[in-house]
């Protein structure tokens, strides 16, 4: 399989922006689109590689969908959640000659997550791999060691396939040529590439619970675990061999350190500032157009989403028409909500599982709707910080996966799924939820992409529900656009933060091999 991709690729080069040497140029100014992490990370290295970097930023404040805001005493991080590999933002900082713990501190979670099925099971599952499998092997009836077995498994694959698909670039051919790639041929049978994640779990473990448990983590990049390759099960590795961790003062915290790491290195920022086109001469980047003015660059980074980049950005010059029609992934419906209680039984991440999880994910990705018993996911981050809500109060992120927007009637089906989502919540609680929400705000699929230029809305670029989608993603720069490079989750690796800042480590390194 992974042979058949690597000459696939290389007999199909011009689709995929080539498998050929990177274009030679020694920028010095260097303009990046979008502040969102992946674009804040990105200005960091190449300010420490020596060059002049501009952010423009349409919004007005970083981060991207890592951002926060308050209504009636309660904070609320507005986007991403979960936080796994934190050496990641640790190394920016390391990099800088700077101490991370003076900038950004974190703390490792006893707690991954907490699962309710609506017939009353309860599991917590521990960050420790070892007490996790004890306890999820207790509640469903499965041998813990074949539990251990398989986190041991997705620890082996990451190992085997991080250095590949995650830390380089898929689109260059000297990367073919890595010790790692041949180390990876010798474990391809157990890569899991002909078989769906759900297949996978399902041949692994009896329990229906189980398998529904790390059919989940499809989730994470916002694909269908009965479509998705199985060597997605190395995700669990994060949670589970590694652990997830919960940054001191919320998600936002990590938007914010970087951040201030890059003022501090001399990136200049200028928020309110839409890009309104890339300027390309001859097939080379000279800039950005902002407010009718061009702003001469060398070297022209995209943090947007690649889709409206080459449709609003670059409607002058050819797309790569296949691949901006890959399908996309998942969006989300997210309220947060003013709680005016507490709940002991819910942790920092909660669980509220569907009773038909193919069904769930079948109307999202074939039917593109709302499915009527959604799984319901809870994030509540005055577990950690109780300054993030008034006191006896909690702050909900309550969140369902949804499809992308394709003209679906929201207006009609976002209260429909509130009740849905209340009705679940309070069977389960013992409580009618509805009467403990004290303030209410909304995201959906329409707002995240005015907010963030995200194409339909989607949370992670193209979905990964086929066996190639990792190498058909956007590589990480033009090779028919001398200067034009890409970060983000609409490209390669992928979407989430954790790959969002490998994307930024992959910009930054093609830059300077292009020097």
């Amino acid at each position: 399989m992974f042979q058949h991709a690597f000459f696939y690729l290389i007999s199909k080069n011009n689709h995929l922006h080539g498998l050929l040497p990177l274009p030679k140029t020694i920028p010095v100014k260097i303009v990046v689109v979008g502040a969102g992490i992946a674009g804040l990370a990105t200005s960091v290295r190449l300010a420490l590689q020596g060059h002049q970097v501009d952010v423009f930023e349409a919004n007005s404040y970083p981060g991207g969908k890592l951002t926060v805001f308050e209504n009636a005493g309660y904070r609320f991080d507005a986007g991403p959640s979960l936080f796994t590999l934190p050496h990641l933002v640790d190394e920016l900082f390391t990099l800088a000659g700077k101490d991370p713990k003076n900038h950004f501190q974190y703390i490792k979670k006893e707690v991954a997550c907490r699962y309710f099925w609506d017939d009353g099971t309860d599991l917590t599952a521990w960050s420790d791999a070892q007490k996790f499998a004890q306890e999820a092997g207790a509640v469903t009836k499965t041998p813990p060691e074949a539990i251990a077995k398989h986190l041991k498994q997705a620890g082996l694959l990451y190992k085997i396939t991080s250095g590949i698909f995650l830390e380089r670039s898929l689109h260059q051919i000297k990367n073919y040529w890595h010790k790692d790639v041949w180390r990876a041929l010798r474990y391809l049978p157990q890569l899991e590439l002909t078989k769906t994640l759900n297949q996978v779990n399902a041949k692994r473990f009896q329990s229906p619970k189980l398998v529904q448990l790390f059919n989940r983590f499809a989730t994470y990049n916002g694909s269908n675990p009965y479509q998705t390759p199985g060597v997605m099960l190395i995700i669990p590795h994060l949670e589970h061999n590694i652990g997830t961790f919960f940054p001191k003062g919320g998600m936002h915290a990590i938007t914010q350190s970087i951040y201030d790491l890059a003022v501090s290195l001399g990136v200049q920022f200028h928020f309110n500032a839409p890009v309104e086109e890339i300027v390309v001469e001859h097939d080379r980047v000279r800039g950005v157009l902002t407010s009718g003015i061009c702003q001469l660059a060398d070297a022209v980074v995209s943090n947007m989403d690649v889709v409206p980049t080459y449709r609003k950005l670059l409607k002058n010059q050819p797309a790569p028409e296949k691949t901006l029609a890959q399908p996309r992934s998942s969006s989300a419906l997210i309220f947060y909500w003013g709680i005016r209680r507490t709940f002991p039984e819910l942790d920092l991440h909660n669980i509220f599982f569907s009773n038909n999880y193919e069904a769930e994910f079948k109307a999202i990705f074939d039917d593109h709707t709302l499915y009527e018993d959604p799984t319901v996911y809870i994030h509540i981050s005055s577990k950690d910080e109780p300054g993030d809500a008034p006191e006896g109060c909690e702050n909900w992120f309550v969140m369902i996966n949804v499809p992308g927007d394709t003209g679906q009637d929201w207006d009609a089906l976002i209260p429909q799924a509130r009740q849905w989502i209340l009705n679940k919540l309070s069977k389960r609680l013992g409580v009618n939820v509805e009467t403990f929400i004290e303030t209410e705000d909304l995201l959906e699929p329409r707002l995240i992409e005015q907010k963030t230029s995200s194409y339909q809305g989607s949370l992670y670029g193209a979905s990964s529900n086929n066996r190639m989608a990792a190498f058909f993603r956007h590589p990480n720069f033009s090779n028919r656009i001398t200067g034009l490079y890409f970060c983000g989750g609409s490209v390669h690796p992928g979407g989430g933060i954790p790959l969002c800042l490998n994307s930024a480590k992959i910009v930054a390194q093609t830059i300077k091999s292009a020097q």
